[in-house]
Order: structure tokens, then C-alpha cells, then sequence
């Protein structure tokens, strides 16, 4: 298990850029592999990236593929999500969460932060 706190939210117009992090507690952050999530009002929650545990490998969903990427550092325990060209219909609560899986993405998440909101206006 780790505990995971999200920061960098905020609100932009699209077009905009904001970058998500993600700190981590404890001592074993790189053995996780690391996911981005998100989820508006009304909607299920929505995958966005995952990273491998060494930071080698990503996986994206499509409907971020060449705008947003993820990236850590294992030495400072954080994950980030570089979100560049925003749309309206990124606007969410963005989550963290760790896995003990080992392939991209996980098919599950056992460690989830409370998630940080993220608003893009038009």
C-alpha cells in the first residue's frame, strides 16, 4: 500500500497547459506501475496513462494520445501528468492510483489519492 496526494489542478482556457503531480509516501514507490485517471460530474470514471514501474514504458487512451504525457521520479516518490492543448471535455477530477501489475495499463488499482479538479473553459 502507499498514499498518494495530487496537486497542480487549476483552472485554464483551452489551448492551455497545466501540470498534474503526485506524491507518494513510503519507501517502495518503484514498485508500482502508476495511473492517471479522471472523472466529471455525472460520468464513470475514465482512464488516461499509466507508466511503467521504471518510467520505460506509458500507455495513453486515445482520447489523450499526443496532447498529455506521464512521466515520475522515482527518487522524489511523484508521478506527473504534462497536459498540453486542453479541451472543455478534459475538465475532471484527475486521480492517481498505484499498482502492483506489472503490464500497461493494470486492470486494477489498489492505492487511489482524493484527486485534484481540473477545469477548462471555452
Amino acid at each position: 500500500q502507499v498514499q498518494l496526494v495530487e496537486s497542480g489542478g487549476g483552472s485554464v482556457q483551452t489551448g492551455g497547459s497545466l501540470r498534474l503531480s503526485c506524491a507518494a509516501s513510503g519507501r517502495t514507490f518503484g514498485r508500482y506501475t502508476m495511473g492517471w485517471f479522471r472523472q466529471a460530474p455525472g460520468k464513470e470514471r475514465e482512464f488516461v496513462a499509466a507508466i511503467s514501474r521504471s518510467g520505460g514504458s506509458t500507455y495513453y487512451a486515445d482520447s489523450v494520445k499526443g496532447r498529455f504525457t506521464i512521466s515520475r521520479d522515482n527518487a522524489k516518490n511523484t508521478v506527473y501528468l504534462q497536459m498540453n492543448s486542453l479541451k472543455p471535455e478534459d475538465t475532471a477530477l484527475y486521480s492517481c492510483a498505484a499498482s502492483i501489475e506489472l503490464g500497461l495499463p493494470p486492470t486494477d488499482f489498489g492505492s487511489w489519492g482524493q484527486g485534484t479538479q481540473v477545469t477548462v473553459s471555452s
